[in-house]
């Protein structure tokens, strides 16, 4: 089975790598104050995946697509933003809708449900119109002879992880656990018994006073209601190799 490091770079923002493949999920980088990576130490990168049009998770997905020549895996909504900031359908973007694929060196990315809304927060945020978003989604990342990955995204508990669960059988979760916007510890124990990955590792909490999670009510949660999951335990810019 391949190793594959995948790195908590903090607030939603995560990096998997394996072999040469090199992938970005929701990367706020720049303006993230728990994230000691900048957009300009990133210099590879294979796809860059983003759930959703809010700033903390579309981040610097663009910028990352300009600089690395990876492509930008997205809902078409986003994709069409995309477009308007001179990225190109079908080269630099390859749009995808809950259910669809795309397929790389070594590994392929679906787009799963999540349960959360949001607009895109481009300048229209500001100045107006808002630009629809459609909503949000997460991914499953395959990899050949490797890790089966769910990036959940913002999202509440969900029936469709059940589903997620039968189709793919994550070995791991990476779930946003805020409290605030999305899931907190009771849910993601939830989500965790109907997922039921090896491990889960929670993100999206620690940023803000806002939005933070007691790891051991989690775990104790877990306990009860998905006994044999794994918590891991990290802080911004560790990595958990599997």
């Amino acid at each position: 089975m391949k190793n594959t490091k995948i790195t908590w770079l903090g607030h939603a923002s995560a990096l998997v790598e394996f072999d040469d493949q090199i992938v970005y999920f929701d990367p706020w980088l720049d303006d993230n104050p728990v994230c000691s990576l900048k957009k300009s130490d990133v210099k590879n990168a294979s796809a860059i995946c983003a759930t959703h049009g809010h700033i903390d998770h579309i981040g610097d997905s663009f910028e990352l697509v300009r600089q690395t020549g990876a492509t930008l895996i997205c809902t078409p909504e986003l994709g069409f933003y995309a477009e308007s900031k001179g990225l190109r359908e079908g080269q630099e973007v390859y749009g995808l809708n809950t259910g669809g694929s795309w397929k790389s060196k070594g590994f392929t990315i679906t787009m799963v449900p999540a349960t959360h809304t949001s607009e895109i927060m481009g300048e229209g945020w500001i100045d107006g119109p808002i630009q629809p978003g459609s909503g949000a989604v997460g991914f499953i990342m395959d990899i050949e002879d490797g890790a089966t990955v769910y990036f959940s995204g913002d999202t509440g508990v969900t029936a469709d992880m059940t589903i997620i669960r039968n189709l793919y059988r994550p070995n791991i979760a990476i779930m946003t656990v805020g409290g605030k916007y999305n899931m907190g510890y009771r849910e993601a124990a939830y989500a965790a018994s109907l997922v039921w990955p090896e491990y889960i590792i929670p993100t999206h909490y620690g940023t803000f006073d806002d939005q933070q999670l007691d790891l051991d009510k989690l775990e104790a949660e877990m306990n009860i209601r998905a006994p044999g999951v794994k918590l891991i335990r990290l802080e911004p810019g560790e990595s958990f190799d599997c």
